[in-house]
């Protein structure tokens, strides 16, 4: 028996669906993928920004400088794109000692912040919910023989 219709009639048929199928598939894959790349520069940015602002404070409160830990941590966090009020920042010495920093301790910096991701609405608490903790600890030894304000 011969087919009602001729191959090529069939293969007519099917014109243009494959590209429609590729850009379905493109789009199903592709939109995941460039927001994840997104979410981790986000987290990525937020890291360094922490790294970096814990690293600079605790250098700063260590060395003695006429500096405040405040406007080091505004500075630094705003070069990274951070809010810099919005970073909790807490400074102790170890071994704890009445006169934080005093020569022979170890000043340590810990910054932390919450990155909201990207495209999230604030409605009902879903930036908060949906948001990454990202935190860094920075460690700087007081020389015995710096002089502390």
């Amino acid at each position: 028996m011969r087919p009602s219709r001729p191959w090529t009639d069939l293969l007519r048929d099917e014109r243009g669906s494959a590209s429609l199928e590729f850009l379905t598939a493109g789009l199903l894959l592709l939109v995941p993928l460039v927001y994840l790349v997104v979410a981790l520069g986000a987290v990525q940015s937020a890291a360094l920004g922490t790294e970096a602002t814990a690293r600079f404070v605790a250098r700063t409160v260590a060395s003695g400088a006429h500096a405040s830990p405040e406007l080091v941590r505004d500075i630094v966090a705003e070069s990274y794109g951070l809010d810099g009020a919005a970073l909790d920042v807490t400074i102790a010495c170890v071994p704890a000692v009445a006169a934080c920093p005093a020569a022979g301790t170890t000043v340590v910096v810990t910054v932390a912040d919450a990155v909201t991701l990207p495209l999230v609405p604030a409605v009902l608490g879903l930036g908060d919910a949906l948001s990454i903790p990202v935190d860094a600890t920075a460690t700087y030894r007081v020389e015995r023989l710096s002089e502390q304000p």
